[in-house]
């Protein structure tokens, strides 16, 4: 099973992978393959995302847009990158954010893994990407695919916190049940709009502060050392 690794996720998607857009997706994957194309991140990382975080663990979802189109970089979850990379600029204004508002060290690596440990389920809508190319695997399926993950902890989870960073991701998450969960929405990281809301947002404490209240253990958003 594709899903195999992940036995929380696999009952409530297994289905998905017999639709028509999720054949057709994999039959382009393989195309792309077979043009010696490089495809990132490796085909054994692209559900690392629901692998880290089971569905019953989820307790905050990070929605990111498409993975990181250079070598070495993408591994499956969102604005994560891989321990002996150079931390991005979107990765590096979070750090930012999180320094003033929960008093973080700024981490000397890109590595999220600790935080999917805790429940941080840091998903991308687009799951894979071509070497170089950005966005060059949107449209294809992955929204599709990744629309029904988003709507499986809707429904299934409780008090779950959602950070919504840009139009992009506020538009992907606009059928979340706000009375159900936590919806944050800010500006994106990014460089390009990060000073237009993002900085400021402590989504990090606000995040903790509702988890607590709802019997939840908080974050502990501190990146640790390699």
């Amino acid at each position: 099973m594709v899903l195999e690794n992940s036995p929380s996720w696999q009952a409530k998607l297994s289905q998905e992978f017999e639709m028509p857009y999720m054949k057709l997706l994999m039959a382009f994957l393989l195309d792309e393959k077979d043009q010696n194309k490089d495809i990132y991140p490796k085909k054994l990382n692209w559900f690392y995302a629901l692998e880290a975080t089971p569905l019953d663990k989820v307790k905050v979802v990070i929605l990111g847009q498409d993975p990181y189109h250079q070598p070495g970089q993408a591994h499956g979850l969102c604005f994560s990158v891989q321990p002996g990379i150079k931390v991005p600029p979107s990765l590096l204004n979070i750090y930012k954010e999180l320094a003033t508002d929960v008093n973080a060290e700024v981490a000397q690596h890109g590595c999220l893994e600790s935080w999917t440990k805790q429940g941080v389920l840091l998903l991308n809508a687009v799951l894979t990407v071509e070497d170089s190319n950005p966005n060059s695997h949107q449209g294809k399926g992955w929204e599709i695919f990744t629309d029904k993950i988003i709507n499986v902890v809707n429904e299934h989870c409780d008090n779950v916190v959602f950070m919504l960073w840009g139009n992009y991701a506020q538009q992907k998450g606009a059928k979340i049940d706000n009375k159900k969960h936590l919806v944050l929405k800010a500006a994106h990281p990014s460089p390009l709009s990060a000073y237009r809301g993002f900085f400021g947002c402590q989504h990090f404490s606000e995040a903790n502060t509702n988890l607590v209240e709802n019997g939840k253990t908080a974050i502990r958003w501190n990146i640790p050392p390699q």
